[in-house]
């Protein structure tokens, strides 16, 4: 009996000698203890929690070097790979997690629009429910600051830049003609479907070295990764029909959707300014194939479009008027892969083509052109910690354009080019904590047709000033090739190029969204020419340059009045610049100086609808008069519009439509086109450039056919 106690007392001695306790103390940054912390023996279920004073201390019996783990929420988790003995006492210090929510985002010149960004301002619903977009992205992206509403044109004209200024890419990859093809003072739409995206950043300035070959924005549109069930749905409406079917099965799914726009039955109710001989009339057919595999996935989409109209447009010049006849055909095909390399690597990789063909009858003018586009891209992204994030990446595009010009006055002219430049880009994202981040990046490109090359350094810094607010600091340098209405008669110029200094203070609290953004933009190099539009004969020359500064602030409430949502967004432009052919630096006449949009939304219960309004103002813009002689020397009337539509849920499946584009009929003025000569009192005779008709309106019946007969058919507006 003594040998057996003995035995067990010597063994309860040398277990008891082999245990090592472990202690220390947990603190936050400012020196703050943490209670709670989580710590513990990687492996083991050895482990304690710290105290109020953030004391913690367990004994173990493990030996040798094992990892301790100390985690907390909204803090990075901390590792300690050393010797047990060691581990005796320690002080630790958590890091802040700079993925939390409430930390730090480098936003200064973006708006997101989607459901799962911080920075969002807008949701994918809001892009196709705004009175007057008629489901068109880009008319619903013209209710933010920076933007000036060009009514008569249609695109995105941003921060004193044209139109051309800025891109347009799906899924990381760039979209050659993102417009349909239309005529003068008549506006165009967006090319694709706005049900297929789930993610908008549109970029009003300064954006990420990944981008280029746009002076003034992009705006970046993110397919759908996987839609939520199998259905059916089909639109039917007073310009048109569409169907669109989903399919799903194990790791892939598949959605198609045709759409037939025939805009006579508008016409011959609404009274139009221009002489239809055929109404604008087009089909667009798209499909989305998504596959899922073990750590990526693959997007496949395709596009094709055909567009067709004659008319006679009124020309102060020509008293028959102006024949025009446009046939377009537009495929657009693009391929992306995202996916997860393994030890914190990601690849994201990609290709778009389009196929451009338009023939045009332009009075006596037969012209036949053709552009095959390409763009290829190979991104990489290593995490190296929640703390620093590095991509880099290629990407080459390629373009071959070529056009016929037949006039039975002036014969044949043909031309034609090629044009490749590759791309390569780095970019850093250092999250110093949850207040203080930094992005920097820089871009560099060669050109083949223009034999230059460019650098292009782009930094974003951005400091959380309260829980609920920050400031951003952005700046960049941007080059863009001349344009094809350029490049078809002259290979020899420099890129233009642009350079952007951005302000930004952001407010974010409980469905309350305050931003106020000022900034300035200098241009130099601008293409300028000798005559009143590119010809083969015109002189051309980098001569140009100008600048753009201003203030864009934007406000948006749902939560102060029940069942209301609503933004305000106000731009304040100042802008000159010297291009085309303007004798010296002027305002452009697309630039208005203010420009203000109120949105509303308002959900009534009882009627099971959603009315919303949408009101549009723009100061006038410059035009020139040339019986003046101070170029570009007065301006137009102020713009104004008032959109309506409303949305009325007749069941979980099935919702009727109406809405109505400046519903009060404004008297708006675009411009003014002078006669080429002056009258017998040796004055220039003007008309007024005005919208095709006074009102636009849509009524239309939307149908969703699926398993699921909960599913809001409303929101799938």
């Amino acid at each position: 009996m003594r040998r057996t106690l003995t035995l067990a007392f010597t063994l309860f001695t040398l277990l008891s000698n082999a245990q090592t306790t472990i202690t220390g103390n947990v603190i936050d940054p400012s020196g703050t203890p943490i209670q709670g912390a989580n710590i513990y023996l990687d492996g083991t279920y050895d482990g304690a929690s710290s105290d109020e004073n953030g004391s913690f201390s367990f004994a173990i019996t493990e030996t040798g070097i094992q990892t301790l783990i100390i985690s907390f929420l909204s803090f990075e988790t901390f590792y300690l790979t050393t010797e047990l003995t060691k581990m005796s006492p320690l002080a630790i210090t958590l890091k802040e997690d700079v993925n939390s929510l409430g930390s730090v985002i480098l936003n200064a010149g973006t708006f997101a629009a989607g459901d799962n960004s911080k920075a969002s301002v807008l949701t994918p619903l809001d892009i196709v429910t705004t009175a007057g977009s008629n489901g068109d992205y880009i008319a619903a992206l013209q209710t933010l600051p920076g933007t000036s509403n060009v009514a008569e044109d249609g695109r995105l004209f941003v921060r004193g830049g044209d139109a051309n200024e800025t891109n347009v890419y799906i899924d990381g990859l760039r979209v050659f003609q993102p417009f349909s093809a239309t005529a003068n003072n008549i506006p165009t739409r967006g090319r694709f479907s706005s049900f297929l995206f789930e993610g908008t950043n549109f970029s009003t300035g300064g954006y990420s070295a990944e981008y280029g070959d746009a002076l003034s924005s992009v705006l970046l549109l993110n397919t759908i990764d996987e839609p939520d069930q199998e259905k059916t749905d089909l639109q039917f409406i007073n310009v048109g029909l569409g169907l669109g079917n989903t399919q799903k099965w194990k790791k892939n799914s598949l959605s198609v959707n045709a759409f037939y726009v025939n805009l006579k039955p508008y016409q011959d109710i609404i009274e139009q300014r221009v002489d239809w001989i055929k109404p604008f009339e087009s089909l667009t057919g798209e499909a989305v194939y998504r596959h899922h595999f073990k750590s990526g996935t693959l997007k496949v989409y395709g596009g094709l479009t055909y567009t067709d109209f004659k008319l006679i447009q009124e020309d102060i010049n020509t008293p028959e008027g102006i024949n025009l006849n446009l046939k377009n055909r537009n495929l657009y095909l693009n391929t992306s892969y995202k996916g997860s390399l393994g030890n914190d690597w990601t690849i994201t990789a990609g290709t778009s083509f389009a196929n451009d063909h338009n023939d045009i009858l332009f009075v006596t003018t037969d012209v036949t052109n053709n552009e095959n586009s390409f763009h290829g891209k190979l991104k990489l992204r290593k995490r190296f910690s929640n703390r620093f994030k590095l991509n880099f990446g290629a990407e080459q595009f390629l373009t071959s354009f070529s056009e016929e010009t037949e006039n039975p006055d002036f014969g044949a002219f043909q031309t034609s080019y090629d044009n490749n430049s590759t791309a390569l880009y780095t970019e850093a994202n250092i999250f110093f904590s949850k207040k203080l981040a930094l992005q920097t990046g820089i871009r560099g490109v060669h050109n083949t047709l223009l034999k230059y090359t460019k650098i292009s350094p782009r930094a974003s810094l951005a400091y959380k000033t309260t829980s609920k607010s920050q400031v951003s600091l952005a700046y960049g340098d941007f080059y863009q090739a001349p344009q094809q209405e350029v490049l078809k008669y002259n290979f020899d110029l420099e890129p233009e190029k642009s350079s952007h200094y951005i302000l930004n203070y952001l407010y974010q609290n409980n469905g309350r969204t305050f931003r106020a953004e000022g900034y300035y933009k200098s241009y130099d190099g601008l293409i300028k020419y000798d005559t009143n539009s590119p010809m083969f004969n015109s002189v051309f020359n980098n001569n140009g340059d100008g600048y753009a500064t201003g203030i864009d602030i934007f406000w948006r409430d749902n939560k102060s009045i029940k069942d209301l949502d609503y933004w305000v967004s106000y731009s304040y432009l100042d802008t000159k610049r010297d291009y085309r052919n303007y004798p010296d630096r002027a305002t452009p006449n697309f630039a208005a100086k203010h420009n203000l949009s109120l949105v509303t939304k308002y959900w009534i219960g009882d009627w099971k609808s959603l009315l919303s309004t949408t009101y549009n103002f723009g100061s006038g813009r410059p035009y020139n008069n040339p019986n003046e002689t101070l170029f570009q020397n007065q301006k137009t009337r102020t713009f104004n519009t008032l959109n309506f539509s409303w949305a009325y849920l007749i069941s979980q499946q099935k919702i009727l439509y109406f809405s109505v584009s400046n519903a009060l009929g404004f008297d708006n003025v675009f411009n003014y086109q002078y006669a080429n000569t002056p009258d017998s009192n040796g004055t220039f005779s003007r008309r007024a450039i005005r919208p095709t008709a006074d009102r636009f309106f849509i009524l239309g019946f939307f149908w969703t056919i699926s398993d699921n007969k909960t599913d809001n058919q409303l929101d799938n507006l």
